[in-house]
C-alpha cells in the first residue's frame, strides 16, 4: 500500500495548497504575501542589485510574456490524450462501449482547442489613443473602485471605468479580468466569452476522460468477479478483498490508467471549482479584478473622512440582472448601445 499512501499524502498536499491559496487571495496582506516579502528582503542583502534585476527580467520573460504555460498545457493535454486513445479508447471498445460516448472527448477537444486560439490571439480590448474616446464612455464611475481623472503612468491616458493596466502586457485593457498564463493573454471585455467558453470546454474534457476512465475500471472488477474474491496476506490469512486493496490491484494492472484518472480527477475538481467562481462573477457582473479589489477595499476605511468613522460598502453598480450581465459577456457594450439607455 505505499504507492496509495504517498498518493494520498500528495493528494491532501495539493489541496491544502489550493485552499491556503483561495483563502489569502483575498487579504491584502496574507501570511504569503508576508513570507514572499520577507524571503526576498533577505535576499537581497545576499543577490547583488544587478544580479535581482536579470533575474526578474528572466523569470518575468519565463512566467508572464514566453509561451511556457502554453507549452505545458498542450504537453499535459497531449499526454492525456495519448494514453486515452492508446489505452483506454481501445479496451473500451472491446468491452463494447458506445462509441458516440468514447468520441465526446475528442468532440470537446476541438472546441477546446478552438476557444483557445481565439481566446490567445483575440484582442482582449487594449486602450489606445484610438479608441480611448469611446471606451471611456461606456461603463461610469463608481467612486469607490473606479475613480474619474486617474491617469495610468505607463500608457499616459486616463483609465476608463473597469479598466487595468496589465503589467506584463504594459497595456491598458477595457474591462480588465485577469492575465491568464495558459492562453498567454489578457481577458477582458472582447476575449471574455472565448475564455469562458474555454474553461468550460476544457472542464467537460476532464471530467468525461475521468468518467470513461472510472466506468471502464468498474466494468474490469465486475466482469472479473474480484470483490467477491479473497487475498492471502503477508501473516499468511486469508482475507476478503478490501477497496483499498482493490485500488492497489488496478494500479499494478493498469498503472498509467489508473496515474491518469488521479490527474483527471483532481484537474475536474480545481477547474470545477474556478468554473463554478467564473459563473458567479458572470452573472454578478464583475471581474477577477474588481471581485478581488471590492474584498480588499471592504476591510479598510475610506481616505476621506467619514461621519463615525464608518465603514464603506462597496456596492456593484454594474449589474443588470442575471441574463443581461450573461449578454454582456457574449455582447461586450458598446457606446451606441450607451447613448440608447440613456
Amino acid at each position: 500500500m505505499d504507492f496509495l499512501t504517498l498518493f494520498l499524502i500528495y493528494l491532501c498536499f495539493v489541496l491544502t495548497t489550493v485552499a491556503l491559496l483561495c483563502i489569502c487571495s483575498g487579504r491584502k496582506e496574507g501570511f504569503l504575501a508576508r513570507s514572499a516579502n520577507g524571503a526576498s528582503q533577505i535576499l537581497s542583502f545576499i543577490i547583488p542589485t544587478q544580479l535581482q534585476r536579470v533575474i526578474q527580467r528572466a523569470l518575468h520573460r519565463l512566467f508572464h510574456t514566453s509561451c511556457l504555460f502554453v507549452v505545458l498545457h498542450i504537453a499535459l493535454q497531449a499526454a492525456v490524450y495519448g494514453e486515452y486513445t492508446w489505452e483506454v479508447f481501445v479496451y473500451c471498445w472491446e468491452l463494447q462501449f458506445h462509441l458516440l460516448f468514447l468520441l465526446l472527448p475528442y468532440l470537446l477537444l476541438a472546441g477546446n482547442m478552438g476557444c483557445f486560439i481565439l481566446c490567445s490571439r483575440a484582442n482582449p480590448g487594449v486602450i489606445t489613443k484610438a479608441n480611448h474616446a469611446s471606451l471611456v464612455k461606456i461603463y461610469e464611475y463608481d467612486g469607490v473602485l473606479f475613480q474619474k481623472g486617474i491617469v495610468c503612468p505607463t500608457c499616459n491616458m486616463e483609465k476608463p471605468a473597469r479598466s487595468k493596466h496589465c503589467r506584463f502586457c504594459s497595456t491598458c485593457v477595457h474591462r480588465f479580468d485577469h492575465h491568464c498564463v495558459w492562453v498567454n493573454n489578457c481577458i477582458g471585455a472582447f476575449n471574455a466569452k472565448y475564455f469562458f467558453l474555454y474553461l468550460f470546454t476544457l472542464t467537460a474534457m476532464a471530467a468525461t476522460i475521468a468518467v470513461i476512465t472510472a466506468a471502464f475500471l468498474i466494468q474490469v472488477v465486475l466482469l472479473s468477479n474480484m470483490m467477491h474474491g479473497s487475498y492471502v496476506d503477508d501473516q499468511g490469512q486469508e482475507r476478503a478483498v478490501e477497496i483499498l486493496f482493490l485500488i492497489q490491484h488496478l494500479f499494478l494492472t493498469f498503472p498509467r490508467i489508473v496515474f491518469m484518472l488521479g490527474f483527471v480527477i483532481l484537474l475536474t475538481l480545481v477547474l470545477g471549482a474556478y468554473c463554478c467562481f467564473s459563473l458567479y462573477l458572470a452573472l454578478t457582473n464583475q471581474t477577477s479584478n474588481e471581485w478581488y479589489k471590492s474584498r480588499r477595499y471592504g476591510c479598510s476605511h475610506h481616505l476621506t473622512l467619514q461621519p463615525h468613522d464608518r465603514q464603506v460598502v462597496y456596492k456593484n453598480i454594474y449589474s443588470r440582472g442575471v441574463w443581461m450581465n450573461l449578454k454582456e459577456i457574449f455582447k461586450p457594450p458598446s457606446v451606441l448601445e450607451r447613448k440608447k439607455k440613456t
